[in-house]
């Protein structure tokens, strides 16, 4: 596919640079170093005149407490990029139990400039600059990673950042971590000049979109899509062809885009898995990404779904 990295999240600008991991201590002083922080996963965001875009502050900036881990994002034109997260503040709600499907709020911080406001990565991800997409999702991810591993998987004891937070280490019996991206197929399964789309029941009201499921162990991209499309609504899946991959940090997936060749119509859903699925027409995909269906919302903008449909429809997958 052609311009499959024009995907959200696939454009980050820095330069990963691993080799000065193990002088972040020295980088993080350097005058040119910049930080970008998140608060409960959201990038902070310059909105100024309207605009989303990141912001990046000075390393010793006062939202940071003295003790933040710093994570080395990498470089961008030899100057430093770190990310640090932000501890909620006095004054500040907490955490709603069921958070909203989309949060769009834009929350301002006491120590900062009004326009400097933190944002759901979800709600604003179409709206920034594929550079900035890219970089958010990676500090995103890495974050994630941290907060879902802070125990050595070998003996159960706390393990610690190290390796400028591209690694933990266990003190108690040595074992060494690193990052995981957990692989997801996502399907445009095809039949003539109809697509399937599937819907969960924790979604918006009438948001369909592609169907979608984790790899597993010993399993090829191929079968998966097979699998996962058959497991959820009874269709069998000949002919399967890789599209494009968007790095999704909701935590830390590979959104991995297929095409796939339907060899059947009829459904038979496995209502533990989805709670609908229905063959739409192209001229009806055209009119749902309109917003002209009664019935069908389409994904959003910025997920990978909305971005083979669109570009299935353009006759550009190849």
């Amino acid at each position: 596919m052609r311009d499959a990295e024009a995907v959200t999240f696939a454009g980050g600008s820095l330069d990963r640079a691993t080799h000065l991991r193990a002088d972040a201590a020295r980088l993080i002083e350097s005058g040119e170093a910049r930080c970008l922080a998140l608060w409960r996963g959201r990038p902070l965001l310059d909105t100024c005149n309207g605009d989303a875009r990141l912001a990046w502050l000075p390393v010793a900036s006062e939202v940071f407490a003295p003790d933040a881990p710093s994570i080395l994002l990498g470089t961008e034109a030899g100057a430093p990029r770190f990310a640090r997260e932000v501890e909620d503040w006095a004054g500040i709600a907490e955490p709603a139990a069921a958070p909203p499907f989309l949060d769009e709020a834009r929350t301002a911080h006491p120590a900062l400039p009004e326009h400097l406001r933190f944002g759901e990565l979800r709600a604003v991800m179409a709206a920034l600059s594929p550079a900035d997409a890219g970089n958010a999702a990676t500090a995103k991810g890495i974050f994630a990673w941290h907060a879902a591993h802070r125990f050595c998987a070998n003996c159960g004891g706390p393990s610690r950042i190290d390796d400028a937070g591209w690694r933990r280490s266990c003190p108690a019996c040595g074992a060494q971590h690193f990052p995981r991206t957990d692989p997801v197929v996502i399907m445009l399964i095809l039949s003539g000049n109809s697509l399937l789309l599937g819907r969960q029941s924790s979604w918006p009201e009438g948001m369909y979109s592609l169907l979608a499921g984790f790899m597993e162990p010993g399993e090829t991209i191929e079968a998966a899509v097979r699998r996962e499309t058959f497991e959820e609504t009874g269709v069998r899946v000949g002919r399967v062809e890789y599209l494009a991959s968007q790095p999704w940090p909701f935590p830390s997936s590979l959104m991995i885009g297929c095409r796939g060749e339907a060899l059947g119509r009829e459904l038979r859903l496995d209502p533990t898995e989805i709670e609908d699925a229905l063959w739409v027409s192209r001229e009806r995909a055209m009119a749902a990404l309109a917003g002209l269906d009664p019935v069908i919302r389409p994904s959003r903008r910025g997920a990978i779904a909305r971005f083979l449909i669109e570009r299935w429809l353009a006759d550009r997958l190849d």
